[in-house]
């Protein structure tokens, strides 16, 4: 399956790479063009990492991927607002 269209990788070509020793989700963004164009691909890109058994620490991801797995919540950050002021 196509994982990230601008750059026409697979999960596959994906699984290949950590196969051969890429193990950051940084590596495979250089080596392979995933995430540099749309962005659209990170998520679906960490989740193969997590598939293939890549540490959390390394690929971002904090939860395990399971089609049974129940749903892991949100996590809420805190925005900050600045008033911008005339000069």
């Amino acid at each position: 399956m196509i994982v990230c269209v601008c750059k026409s990788v697979s999960d596959r070509t994906i699984r290949a790479s950590i196969k051969d020793g890429m193990d950051s989700f940084d590596e495979l963004q250089f080596e392979l063009g995933v995430a540099t164009c749309c962005g659209k691909c990170e998520e679906s890109v960490r989740d193969v990492m997590a598939q293939s058994g890549v540490c959390a620490s390394r690929c971002g991801v904090t939860h395990p991927v399971h089609p049974v797995a129940p749903a892991v919540a949100p996590q809420v950050l805190p925005l900050t607002f600045y008033e911008r002021k005339a000069a």
